[in-house]
């Protein structure tokens, strides 16, 4: 059986490289960086009533809420994500050429790949790397213009990118929290700070039309992207997701040619291939060896599988899949696997 995280990696790629083409739309009838600040409260406005939906409607609880253990790095999630990032883009940008800083944007999915790796120690073998990197090329190769020039600015941007990349893996360490509520505060606070820095250097609002369009905008291809992207995290860890979430810009790139009539260049062929391979070398991926589980406890949504063999409380009410505190006991077994929240363990070389 597939991994669930895989589709939901890709769905929020494609969630996420839709909203380019849309945003285009826009050009024109609003300022870049006010249309940053309304994608992203759009994604968190527009969560917070599916978040606030399910109280009034009494739905019961299957995901476990933030706690307050959480905040220390739903606070940096923020910081790196939602606060330096932009703002090392938007100091960037002022001095550099579009060519450049399209090849540079995609070093956000290097950075993320490589953190995971190095810092967190998730699982890569060279498939892996070939496939991430494949990926990669494909996203430089759709980006390049034939020419870049690259200053001083160009080390702003690839700073947003790194800071991206961190944000990516410490949202890893909240994935088996809520995603809505996790999305949904991201999107209010960064779309705060991105129309505060807006209007501060003198960009106006746009029409209310406008302004309704691009939040449904930020809505689907940011919002539902991230809420996605979250969870995705959850099954597949951060290098992974990162590796299928890098394939947003394909996918931004072929609808432009079916929405604005944008040509179809070889390019967007040879790009394609090489995603392709990379996507290939990822999906075909088999890790499976003897491993063991040490003790864990933590709260998140589970069904009882052959990881959740745990007894439950008077205050547990039937019924799965189920979220509450549980506790892992010392487990020794051999299936395929990915590194999600009960596999992060080493690996002899």
């Amino acid at each position: 059986m597939i991994n669930p995280g895989i589709p939901l990696a890709l769905l929020s790629a494609v969630l996420f490289g839709a909203s380019t083409p849309f945003a285009k739309l826009l050009l024109g009838s609003i300022d870049p960086w006010i249309m940053a600040g309304v994608l992203y409260l759009g994604a968190g406005l527009g969560l917070s009533a599916v978040h606030f939906s399910r109280t009034l409607l009494q739905l019961p609880a299957v995901e476990a809420p933030l706690r307050r253990s959480d905040l220390p790095w739903l606070t940096l999630v923020i910081l790196t994500g939602g606060l330096l990032g932009p703002l090392l883009l938007m100091f960037g940008l002022a001095h550099t050429d579009a060519a450049a800083a399209s090849l540079l944007l995609n070093l956000e999915g290097l950075a993320t790949m490589g953190i995971a790796w190095v810092v967190f120690r998730e699982n890569v073998d060279r498939r892996l790397l070939l496939g991430a990197f494949a990926i990669l090329a494909g996203a430089v190769v759709l980006s390049w213009k034939g020419h870049a020039s690259f200053q001083w600015s160009a080390f702003l941007i690839a700073g947003a990118c790194l800071c991206w990349g961190i944000d990516n893996n410490l949202t890893r360490k909240l994935s088996s929290a809520d995603p809505v509520q996790i999305a949904m505060i991201k999107g209010l606070v960064a779309g705060a700070i991105n129309l505060l820095i807006a209007t501060i250097n003198g960009a106006s609002l746009p029409s209310p039309t406008v302004f309704l369009f691009a939040g449904v905008i930020g809505f689907f291809g940011y919002g539902v992207s991230l809420t996605l992207f979250v969870f995705a995290l959850r099954y597949l860890g951060a290098a992974r997701t990162g590796a299928y979430f890098s394939l947003a810009p394909f996918v931004g790139a072929v609808l432009a040619i079916a929405m604005l009539g944008e040509t179809l260049s070889i390019q967007l062929l040879i790009s394609g291939c090489l995603m392709g391979f990379g996507l290939w070398l990822h999906l075909s991926e088999r890790h499976d060896h003897e491993h063991r589980h040490d003790i864990m406890e933590h709260e998140h949504r589970h069904s009882h599988d052959e990881h959740h063999q745990h007894d439950h409380g008077p205050t547990i009410l039937p019924g799965e899949p189920h979220t509450h505190w549980h506790r892992h006991t010392p487990l020794v077994h051999r299936h395929p696997h990915y590194p999600d929240l009960h596999h992060h363990h080493g690996h002899a070389h």
